[in-house]
C-alpha cells in the first residue's frame, strides 16, 4: 500500500542558534511551503477543497525519540512561534503565511545533530455531525483529494497517487450499515470504504454505531 506519509525524506540541517543553544536550524519556512506544495493546495478555490484538511507530518527516523520530545519553532526576526506537533502522527497544520515567506523565516528544531526525519503530507476529510450521513457526502473527499493532488503535482500529475479509500478510525470497535450491508471495524478499530460508483449514484444512508474520531484518505 502506498502511503502519502512515505513519499519524501529530508535530512535535518545542522546549524546552531546562539540565543537558544539547544536549537538548530531545521529548514527555511519557504522551503517547507514550496517543497510540500502547500502554496499550490491553498491556491485551489476553497469550494474545491472544503472537504479536505491538509497536514504536514514530521517523523524522526529514530524510534527512540518520543513524539512529545519534538519541538519546532518558527523564528521571524525577534518573533518566535511554537509549531505544535500532534501525536502520534507528528502532524502540523501549515497554512502559507505571506509575512513569514517575505521575511525568510526559519524553522528551528531541538532534535540532536545527525538525526533525520521524514516529512510528508497527510490528507484527511471532514465528516458531518452525528452518526448518519449520505454515502456521497462522506465520500466527497475522495474526488476532491484527487483533484487537489493533481493540481499540487503540476507537470508530474501522471505520477501522483490516486485516492480510492475512505478510512474511518474509531476509539473502539464499531460498525457501519450501508444499503443493508454491515461493515465491522478491524483490529485497529478502522473501517475502510472503497469508492463504489453504484453507491455514489444511489447515495444510500450510512449509519454508524460510533462516531469516528478521524476520517483519512488512502490509495487502496
Amino acid at each position: 500500500m502506498t502511503k502519502m506519509k512515505n513519499l519524501l525524506w529530508l535530512p535535518l540541517l545542522a546549524l546552531s542558534l546562539s540565543a537558544h543553544a539547544d536549537e538548530r536550524e531545521w529548514l527555511p519556512y519557504k522551503k517547507v511551503i514550496e517543497q510540500m506544495r502547500l502554496d499550490k493546495f491553498y491556491a485551489i478555490p476553497p469550494a474545491e477543497r472544503d472537504k479536505l484538511a491538509l497536514f504536514v507530518t514530521i517523523t524522526p527516523t529514530n524510534k527512540a525519540i518520543k513524539p512529545g520530545d519534538v519541538q519546532l519553532t518558527l523564528v521571524d526576526g525577534a518573533e518566535r512561534h511554537a509549531l505544535a506537533l500532534s501525536t502520534p502522527d507528528y502532524r502540523i497544520a501549515l497554512v502559507p503565511n505571506p509575512k513569514w515567506l517575505a521575511d525568510d523565516a526559519r524553522i528551528m528544531t531541538n532534535l540532536p545533530k545527525g538525526e533525520k526525519s521524514a516529512m510528508a503530507w497527510d490528507l484527511l476529510t471532514t465528516l458531518p455531525e452525528g452518526l448518519q450521513w449520505n454515502y456521497a457526502t462522506i465520500m466527497a473527499g475522495v474526488p476532491q483529494s484527487n483533484n487537489a493532488i493533481k493540481k499540487m503535482a503540476g507537470a508530474m500529475s501522471m505520477f501522483a497517487p490516486t485516492i480510492k479509500v475512505l478510512v474511518l478510525r474509531f476509539d473502539k470497535p464499531a460498525q457501519l450499515t450501508i444499503a443493508g450491508k454491515l461493515y465491522n471495524s478491524d483490529a485497529k478499530h478502522e473501517i475502510r470504504l472503497k469508492t463504489d460508483s453504484a453507491l455514489m449514484k444511489d447515495n444510500p444512508l450510512v449509519v454508524a454505531s460510533e462516531r469516528p474520531f478521524e476520517a483519512d484518505l488512502d490509495t487502496e
